[in-house]
């Protein structure tokens, strides 16, 4: 049976492979260099550099200018340097307009995920997402994610609302945005983290089936 301790203990694998990568090739490439500093974080990583984007994207109209996609590097607390974000930014702006679509560009930089895994997140976020507006509320989690197949639910050890509370958490940043509210973007760059560190497609199908009752 699937733990959430065990798909953590998972992350934390992928965490340590990336930190020992930045460590021996700081020669990579920055769009490379950038998708490990991302996953040093584990799934908050790309998450979080999201969210950061949306904050900067003051209009809604998905559309960064250099300096707030180099301000939103260094609001997720990536360490990429002027003249490697600089590079980055005109890299991804193809029509030289000065502006990239915070969408395609977190796109090339999340991990690769099959169909059947997509399918898999967005089902779950599917139903959750009640209204059908794209967004859910952390209430709408709690009234959907299980613990019961939890370890330390079974053993008594924590609570539900403790347990909630925990996978609640995964959906902050550590770049200080808790708008309360979870997007399908957010959701996605979460679990592709969390699906770049299981390499069995059964396995994932597990988690995600016992973890949202699909």
């Amino acid at each position: 049976m699937a733990s959430r301790d065990d798909y953590t203990s998972k992350e934390a694998k992928l965490i340590n492979q990336a930190k020992r990568e930045l460590a021996n090739g700081m020669d990579k490439d920055p769009v490379e260099k950038l998708r490990l500093m991302c996953y040093a974080k584990g799934a908050k990583g790309i998450l979080g550099l999201a969210r950061a984007f949306r904050n900067m994207d003051r209009n809604g109209d998905k559309l960064l200018h250099e300096e707030e996609f180099i301000d939103g590097i260094k609001q997720a607390g990536l360490a990429l340097n002027a003249d490697e974000s600089k590079y980055m930014f005109r890299r991804f702006d193809e029509n030289n307009n000065g502006c990239i679509h915070m969408d395609e560009f977190l796109n090339k930089l999340r991990p690769t995920i099959n169909k059947s895994r997509f399918d898999l997140i967005e089902r779950a976020f599917q139903k959750m997402d009640r209204s059908g507006d794209g967004m859910i509320s952390a209430k709408d989690l709690k009234n959907v994610y299980t613990v019961k197949y939890h370890p330390k639910y079974l053993s008594g050890e924590l609570t539900e609302k403790e347990i909630l509370g925990r996978f609640l958490e995964h959906f902050d940043t550590s770049c200080g945005i808790h708008d309360g509210k979870v997007s399908k973007e957010d959701f996605l760059n979460y679990y592709a983290t969390i699906s770049a560190s299981i390499d069995s497609d059964a396995y994932f199908d597990l988690i995600m089936r016992q973890s949202y009752k699909l």
